[in-house]
């Protein structure tokens, strides 16, 4: 019966915390499409998640384009398929390691940040404060949120994704000897407009994801600075294993 209690105990905890970030979640879009918007803390946030996170996205890319045909090369050799290369290269990034990757990178840098400065604002209460001055805490805090990493985060992976292509191509021409013209050849000839667009559509989720559970952590930060370091542990834990999930569904929709 201790067993049975414990099982039943947990499952309604995760019931309720499940509940709860459903409720959250649709305030939080319901107050995307009704003003007022606050267009400079809109802006203000779409060059934090943007511009802000090009250096460590770029530089994830680039390296994992360069492993990706280091290993493809070694793997394909084998079997006297070298030409395959640059169509793994460019599917693989295209289609799962740049949206994946670029949503990884974020949710550790945006996703903690996020949930850092709306627990310490919650904890300090100037959240109550914001509704006291009649301003609705959704729209000044979380929407801005939402609505950047949902548009940011798609230009961040189209970005992504040519580091990571041009960095598979510096290692195949440069240090595997392939023909420079014949590489971008078998670039173009498999890649079709599918492959991007669904990389763009997995990052769209994962920015609103990274952004929804940044916010929904800190908001529900309670307990001073240990609430804001357990927040923003869960946000970063959350949005990982979220990303993964969510990738998971739009692959099988895409290309079931």
């Amino acid at each position: 019966m201790g067993f049975l209690t414990t099982t039943g105990r947990a499952f309604l905890i995760f019931l309720e915390a499940t509940g709860r970030l459903m409720l959250f979640t649709g305030v939080a879009i319901s107050h995307c499409f009704r003003p007022p918007f606050y267009l400079r803390l809109i802006g203000r946030q779409m060059i934090d998640i943007g511009y802000y996170s090009l250096p460590v996205v770029g530089l994830t890319a680039l390296f994992t384009g360069m492993v990706l045909a280091l290993q493809s090369f070694t793997g394909f050799a084998r079997f006297q398929a070298e030409g395959a290369v640059a169509t793994v290269v460019v599917l693989s990034i295209t289609r799962e390691l740049g949206p994946v990757l670029a949503g990884l990178m974020v949710a550790g840098r945006i996703g903690a940040s996020m949930a850092a400065e709306i627990g310490t604002m919650r904890v300090t209460e100037q959240v109550d404060a914001l509704s006291t001055l009649a301003t609705n805490p959704f729209k000044y805090l979380v929407v801005p949120r939402l609505i950047a990493g949902l548009t940011m985060l798609p230009l961040l992976v189209l970005v992504a994704d040519i580091i990571g292509v041009f960095g598979g191509f510096l290692i195949s021409v440069y240090r595997l000897d392939f023909n420079a013209a014949a590489y971008i050849s078998r670039t173009w000839e498999f890649l079709e407009p599918m492959d991007v667009i669904s990389g763009l559509v997995k990052a769209a989720m994962f920015g609103f994801v990274i952004a929804l559970m940044g916010c929904y952590h800190g908001y529900q930060s309670r307990g001073g600075a240990q609430g804001v370091g357990a927040a923003t542990t869960n946000a970063v834990v959350s949005s990982s294993i979220l990303i993964l999930v969510f990738n998971y569904l739009i692959t099988g929709l895409f290309f079931s």
